[in-house]
């Protein structure tokens, strides 16, 4: 599933009237989310417990994450309505876009999340939301909403399904072990050959308690008949995928989604990877291997493990980085910890390692991707990068920006 258009969003859209409200209200507001946002999911889960049983991730409900996604769109669409300096939320809402769809969420949903939000603010903020200061966040929340399920509604039709209807049967056909903490599943599923470079698939299991609980994984390859992911020891469905699902065995799994999408390009490319984040650098190598003879560019791909031993895809890429030096110029560079190594994009670039002008793919864990796109930054005069585009395995990775 996927769309070259973004969510389309009006700085215009608000009422005037509700514009000045939120511009007061937006400061008390945003101070309290994070304790209005923790009411409100145990009001939907009490009201609606097959959410949190078989579509919310149960691991990020504990963690809170899930909670900071919601909390941090809400003001941020907010803000850009009634403050013209304010970014245009178009990538977080994208973000969002996609993760619904490869959960299955349809429009009739928002009216639930609605109901139980606006009973969590009311229960927090007491007497000082007003019928008035009520009408102007519900404006607020109606415009998101739409422009949401817009987008949400044009990436099913791309995929030529109705809203929701995103799930097949997929069954196991080999498992591979990567590392000792990785293990790649190969899935026999139809649905997988129009995949984007570079985006994943939601899998969800029967747990033994009884809840579908669902996660997001990378695509690693698909062709018409079958898919593989990576999967690593962390969590309620990867550790079920390790210990409770062999070959034979089917899951669900839902139509590929997600928009860190490799772009067709002649500009040289630099793929960042730490962990796990390596798998859709391997989605994206294995594109651009298959596709050498067409478009011929540099690709530099950079990972950052704890030991060789841990850098589950490392055999994989140095294949496909091979196969892809016969064409062009092609450089696999890893860091380990176990080393203190440091992956220095200045000093790669001083020593002719990484090109300038590139185009930058960047997966990883929060603290990871924020000291790269820090030294994106601070070394932007001589990088020059054309593009960055980045994702972290969490429901708020539009945070790094």
């Amino acid at each position: 599933m996927f769309i070259d258009q973004a969510p389309q969003t009006s700085r215009t859209a608000l009422s005037e009237s509700n514009a000045e409200i939120i511009r007061q209200t937006l400061p008390v507001i945003g101070a309290n989310i994070n304790n209005i946002t923790p009411i409100f999911y145990n009001k939907m889960f009490t009201n609606h417990p097959e959410l949190i049983a078989d579509t919310f991730n149960r691991g990020n409900q504990r963690s809170g994450e899930q909670q900071k996604a919601l909390a941090a769109s809400i003001a941020t669409f907010a803000a850009m309505l009634v403050d013209e300096n304010a970014p245009d939320p178009v990538e977080m809402l994208s973000r969002i876009g996609h993760k619904h769809v490869s959960l299955g969420i349809t429009a009739d949903q928002y009216q639930i999340v609605h109901d139980n939000l606006f009973a969590a603010i009311v229960e927090v903020l007491g007497d000082a939301i007003t019928p008035e200061v009520a009408g102007a966040w519900d404006e607020v929340y109606w415009l998101m909403a739409k422009v949401l399920v817009d987008f949400e509604n044009d990436l099913y039709a791309s995929a030529g399904v109705e809203p929701g209807d995103v799930f097949v049967k997929a069954e196991l056909t080999e498992r591979t072990q990567l590392s000792p903490k990785v293990t790649q599943y190969t899935f026999a599923a139809e649905g997988f050959a129009d995949t984007r470079p570079g985006q994943y698939t939601s899998i969800g299991v029967k747990l033994p308690d009884g809840a579908r609980q669902l996660r997001q994984y990378s695509l690693i390859s698909t062709d018409e008949k079958s898919f593989s992911i990576a999967v690593q020891q962390d969590g309620e469905v990867s550790n079920f995928l390790l210990e409770s699902v062999n070959p034979g065995d089917t899951v669900d799994a839902t139509l590929p989604a997600g928009d860190l999408v490799l772009t067709d390009s002649s500009a040289p490319l630099v793929l960042v990877s730490q962990g796990i984040g390596s798998t859709p650098m391997t989605g994206m190598l294995s594109h651009l291997a298959a596709t050498k003879d067409q478009v011929a560019r540099d690709v530099v791909v950079l990972h950052a493990d704890a030991s060789p031993e841990e850098y589950a895809q490392h055999e994989t890429t140095e294949l496909l980085v091979s196969a892809l030096a016969e064409n062009g110029n092609a450089t696999h560079i890893a860091a380990y910890r176990q080393d203190n190594e440091q992956l220095s994009l200045i000093e790669l670039l001083n020593d002719g390692k990484i090109p300038a002008g590139a185009q930058w793919f960047l997966c990883g864990g929060n603290g990871f991707l924020q000291d790269i796109r820090d030294q994106l930054e601070a070394g932007k005069q001589d990088l020059v990068p054309t593009s960055i585009h980045f994702e972290l395995f969490s429901p708020n990775d539009w945070l790094i920006n």
